[in-house]
């Protein structure tokens, strides 16, 4: 096991070269102290290498617990500016998302992924609020549906701004379920 440390020189060396020559020597006289620390060594070394295979953008993985202060925004105000990019766009549509994400695009990763996130989805409400208007015009069936799509979609559009606006108050990357992502 110490021969494959080598080949993983970042975090993982020095943790794992030290836990598996104690396991394997004392996991017959003390195991049951050592098997949990060694059980909790591999599934973190896991978890880093599938956070790295996540194909988010490079400074941002998703679930990730570093993805605040890597700009020079405060993790608190990082937090704040992502919630409000949300709740904005839930009131404003466009217009809020896009002035935050102007501001403070440059300022912080996490602004930027949740501004184009918010934005992303705004345009995608705007659509769906010009195909139900386009459903209005349609004689007999327009009439039935397009005041039916209309509150679905705005109603719609304010719950998931609000979820947006709580996980971004968390710290965490949210993606919308329903999103055509046109800004990248």
């Amino acid at each position: 096991m110490s021969e494959q440390d080598p080949t993983n020189p970042k975090k993982e060396d020095s943790p794992k070269d030290e836990t598996p020559p104690p396991m394997e020597s004392e996991e017959v006289s003390s195991g049951e102290d050592e098997a949990p620390a060694d059980d909790g060594v591999p599934e973190s070394a896991d978890a880093p290498d599938s956070g790295d295979t996540v194909e988010a953008p490079p400074e941002l993985a998703a679930r990730s617990s570093n993805v605040l202060e890597r700009g020079t925004l405060s993790a608190t105000d990082e937090k704040t500016m992502g919630m409000l990019v949300h709740l904005l766009g839930g009131i404003t549509y466009i217009l809020g998302p896009l002035l935050i994400w102007l501001i403070k695009k440059d300022e912080s990763p996490f602004v930027q992924d949740q501004g184009k996130e918010a934005i992303n989805f705004q345009i995608t409400v705007i659509i769906a609020l010009a195909v139900a208007s386009a459903a209005g015009l349609i004689p007999f069936v327009g009439g039935c549906v397009a005041p039916l799509l209309w509150p679905v979609v705005v109603v719609g559009n304010l719950i998931l701004a609000i979820l947006g606006g709580l996980e971004a108050n968390k710290g965490i990357i949210y993606r919308y379920p329903f999103c055509l992502r046109l800004i990248t």
